[in-house]
């Protein structure tokens, strides 16, 4: 035991000492902003690594591997990919809901004034790319990837932009992070109204039960997590049955969960302030917690307090955020990047109209459509540029607006789930536009913008 002031004690154990110097490193990577962002570009090389290595064909079988959860008659048999795509990712859109519902209660977009240019900027980052991929695909039976170009990838582009540390102004990652969100407000509205097969009216009514009984959930004051948490597990499987994407489970659960907490601060504080005088006087009767029921009861009500006093969202967000960061995003990109590039593949990026379609859609479309928007809402004086931000800055933003990655790959699944080329053609154009974009998005802005004083 070592000491803690004059009369506290505190125990460590025998090697938590070593433990510790061997866990805070690696905690403190995971605070760094650009963490996630590295992990995915990592995961993403040793994929393409994989796929063009003897190992390609081992990588495929793994893919493809079917994989069995259940027993008797309550068995789901999906590849290993599937489980990824539709099982594994529904946690990363419970993360982007969480997200996005705090953004427009309490973030940057709760505030319609200060929300105005990050939704514009979105908003004209997700239009031009698609009518520009559209223009390239008119008629042609690539036109159902038209979503592809629309993403923007918030972990890479962090990354990206956590890599020039101060030289951008801190309004300008403030600004990505909130048309990001907004980018994935649209990302889902997209995929659940264009890339939803056929439906099974029954499966998608008992979502529709299952989505009232979360809405109860919260109107009731239910504020554990666990009720929440079993009826999303159902409400995912009842969407796979529906036909539209079991993903779309995440997004609905995270607007049910509460982001009020159930006790103000200052009504915490008097609580609290009670309950520590509570347990001082219950030393009296021993000061080890293990024989004291008084004091143990006592700290079992401060804990309920602090439990209360945050949000259930916020919570379930901050559990959530690293196991997605670090763990979902990562597996989706070793399962996704994986593209077999030969010299016919890399010709046909200038050829093949879907992969066209992607690059000038994702390179130019966000170029025009966030710089032009932006513009048009200063000019328009529906908003203004954030204290230290101009538009060198904003150019560089839209580029990094361009790398689609995460979501991109994954709306490419959903459009040519029926063509192999088509997919090849889209996966290799959105990694080639991820490199682009990020590469030139960090050049600009390193060499042509002025370093904050």
């Amino acid at each position: 035991m070592k000491m803690i002031g004059r009369r506290g004690k505190e125990y460590v154990a025998p090697w938590e000492r070593a433990f510790d110097r061997v866990l805070t490193p690696v905690e403190d990577f995971m605070r760094q902003e650009t963490a996630g962002g590295l992990l995915l570009m990592v995961s993403a090389a040793l994929a393409l690594l994989v796929a063009n290595s003897p190992l390609a064909e081992s990588y495929r079988h793994i893919l493809h591997a079917e994989v069995v959860v259940g027993s008797g008659d309550w068995i789901l048999r999906m590849s290993l990919h599937h489980w990824i795509n539709d099982g594994l990712m529904a946690i990363f859109f419970l993360v982007v809901g969480l997200e996005l519902k705090r953004e427009l209660l309490v973030g940057e977009l709760a505030n319609l004034r200060q929300a105005v240019l990050p939704i514009m900027a979105a908003l004209g980052g997700m239009v031009a790319p698609a009518l520009i991929y559209v223009a390239i695909n008119a008629g042609g039976p690539g036109i159902s990837g038209w979503g592809v170009p629309m993403a923007t990838d918030i972990a890479f582009a962090m990354g990206v932009l956590g890599l020039l540390g101060k030289r951008v102004p801190p309004a300008l990652p403030t600004l990505l992070v909130a048309l990001a969100i907004v980018d994935d407000l649209g990302a889902i509205l997209v995929i659940a109204l264009f890339y939803t097969a056929s439906i099974d009216l029954l499966a998608l009514a008992a979502a529709g039960v299952i989505t009232l009984l979360l809405v109860a959930l919260n109107m009731g004051g239910i504020r554990r997590l666990l009720p929440y948490m079993l009826l999303g597990v159902l409400l995912w499987l009842a969407l796979l049955k529906s036909g539209v994407h079991a993903t779309l489970a995440g997004v609905i659960l995270a607007f049910t969960v509460p982001m009020k907490p159930k006790l103000d601060p200052q009504r915490f504080l008097d609580r609290a302030r009670g309950l520590l005088d509570e347990i001082s006087h219950s030393q009296d009767q021993g000061s080890c917690i293990v024989v004291n029921d008084q004091m143990r009861g006592r700290v079992t009500a401060l804990g309920e307090g602090v439990r209360l006093a945050q949000a259930p969202a916020q919570v379930l967000e901050h559990a959530l955020h690293r196991p997605s960061a670090f763990l979902v995003i990562p597996i989706f990109a070793l399962a996704n990047a994986g593209v077999p590039l030969d010299a016919a593949t890399i010709s046909n990026l200038v050829t093949h109209p879907v992969a066209v379609g992607v690059v000038a859609g994702l390179l130019g479309g966000k170029l025009l459509g966030v710089v032009g928007f932006v513009w048009l809402t200063v000019k328009l004086g529906w908003g203004r540029l954030p204290s230290g931000v101009d538009f060198r800055h904003i150019l560089g933003l839209a580029l990094l607006a361009a790398i689609g990655f995460t979501m991109s790959i994954f709306i490419a699944e959903l459009a040519f789930v029926e063509s192999a080329e088509k997919l090849l053609m889209a996966k290799t154009g959105i990694l080639v536009v991820s490199v682009l974009a990020g590469g030139s998005g960090y050049l600009w802005l390193r060499f042509m913008t002025r370093r904050p004083g």
